[in-house]
């Protein structure tokens, strides 16, 4: 028997901005608002429990900002990896630079309060390439 990860929790200054823009980028709705003013959003067929995990936004006045111990790597599921880069940046992502080269396959970019995420194109693993957020190519087993 194993486990699958259900939900992450992403401290934020803002949850509803940090909601809001994660909603979009992942075509996720809001599921729940605790009233410690946390905000649950998900898939909008199978919301809690169903094969994508939950993100949770949760209140903090000192947020981590940058380089975290764990980020969230994305990639387009109905476009093709340029066009969905020039949607995430509209939608508010901004480049990050983490030493890439500028010949990858997949871009670091930073969410509205400067969480790390990458959009990889679909199939990406970290050992495929030497990835800079993922530990210099360091592979996983």
């Amino acid at each position: 028997m194993s486990c699958r990860i259900s939900e992450l929790v992403i401290d934020a200054a803002d949850p509803e901005r940090l909601a809001g823009f994660w909603s979009k980028v992942l075509g996720y709705v809001e599921l729940e608002r605790e009233d410690d003013g946390s905000i649950a959003i998900g898939p909008p067929d199978t919301g809690f429990g169903g094969p994508q995990p939950t993100l949770v936004l949760s209140p903090s006045s000192d947020p981590r900002t940058g380089k975290l111990p764990l980020h969230i790597d994305v990639n387009a599921t109905d476009r093709d990896q340029d066009a969905e880069l020039e949607r995430l940046l509209a939608l508010g992502a901004r480049p990050a630079d983490v030493g890439q080269t500028g010949t990858e396959s997949w871009h670091v970019l930073a969410d509205p309060e400067g969480n790390e995420f990458c959009r990889c194109a679909p199939g990406c693993s970290p050992s495929d390439h030497d990835h800079p957020s993922h530990g210099r190519g360091r592979r996983f087993t």
